[in-house]
């Protein structure tokens, strides 16, 4: 089939590579301009050098909705068009144009995890597996009849870079199925239960800030979710910002206050967790390894001279 590729970042990287090996024609690539928005800064293998490289014509846009961008695709001529890691609306004039439509390819399990981030969330959610879903595009975002969906298993110390690397090796078995299934002559997918569907914004700097009330089994999925080199999940002490680089929950149980610094343990430092903390019942957070806010990384047990006082969510 003749394929229009839409993609950004390395998620669309992947896909043009996976689309260029195979034996589907790629008729012209529509990217990106490069961002400085700190989560698009990591895994930026470019598209469009990919493209160019291969002599596929380039066209960059923030957003798919112009008039000579229609005529271009219009020229083209593609059987369908392939879609990962778009950033913005795809309006329908768009993905309706070839005549098998568009297949859209994301990094969950949908219909869990629509819309931005889904490997940081699903981690911190604690689920146990992460996927890549294809499936055809309609007006509902990341909502679409299911093609092919594949899945991995979340191991207990997995970081969000090992979840990227798990899943960013399924793009190609998952957009090379989805595709042959469809040039087959299948048009019949599997249809998504919505009753199951769940969408998440963009990550940003209020969803790293960690929250003392959260039990240290959330938080110490939290601080493996925002490992480097996505943004480290930070804390306050004593008015200055300090970033938690690793950490594990406690063998001990810790009674007290949330937020306060209370206990060495082994090679770490504990800090009390937990909207009900005071019970006793509950286990710490134990840092391991922290960042100052003038850059320096060291051990928690080094960083922490004294017991006493609280890490806070603000100054």
């Amino acid at each position: 089939m003749r394929v229009a590729m839409f993609g950004y970042q390395t998620w669309g990287h992947r896909t043009l590579q996976a689309l260029l090996d195979s034996e589907h024609d790629v008729v012209t690539v529509v990217t990106h301009p490069k961002s400085e928005h700190a989560y698009e800064k990591i895994w930026s293998d470019s598209v469009a050098d990919l493209a160019e490289e291969h002599g596929v014509p380039v066209i960059i846009r923030n957003r798919p909705d112009d008039e000579e961008l229609f005529r271009l695709l219009q020229e083209a001529a593609p059987d369908i068009i392939v879609a990962n890691n778009w950033r913005t609306w795809i309006p329908p004039r768009i993905y309706n144009l070839p005549p098998h439509g568009t297949l859209n390819v994301h990094d969950s399990l949908l219909p869990k995890y629509a819309g931005f981030s889904p490997l940081i969330w699903a981690l911190v959610n604690g689920e146990t597996e992460v996927g890549v879903t294809a499936h055809m595009m309609d007006e509902v975002l990341d909502a679409g009849d299911i093609v092919d969906q594949r899945a991995v298993k979340v191991e207990p110390v997995d970081t969000s870079v090992d979840l990227f690397h798990k899943t960013v090796e399924l793009i190609a078995p998952v957009t090379i199925g989805a595709l042959d299934l469809i040039a087959s002559g299948q048009t019949e997918f599997t249809r998504q239960d919505r009753s199951q569907a769940t969408f998440f914004h963009k990550r940003a700097e209020e969803d790293i800030r960690i929250n003392w009330d959260w039990p240290a089994e959330v938080l110490e999925r939290l601080v493996r979710a925002q490992t480097s080199p996505y943004p480290n999940a930070f804390t306050f002490h004593r008015g200055k910002r300090l970033e938690v680089m690793s950490a594990v929950v406690s063998e001990g149980r810790y009674g007290g206050t949330p937020g306060r610094v209370f206990y060495r343990e082994g090679g770490a430092v504990v800090i009390v967790a937990g909207a009900d903390a005071r019970t006793g019942l509950n286990h710490g957070l134990a840092i391991t390894r922290v960042r100052t806010e003038d850059g320096r990384e060291l051990p928690a047990s080094e960083y922490f001279t004294s017991m006493g006082g609280y890490l806070t969510p603000r100054p």
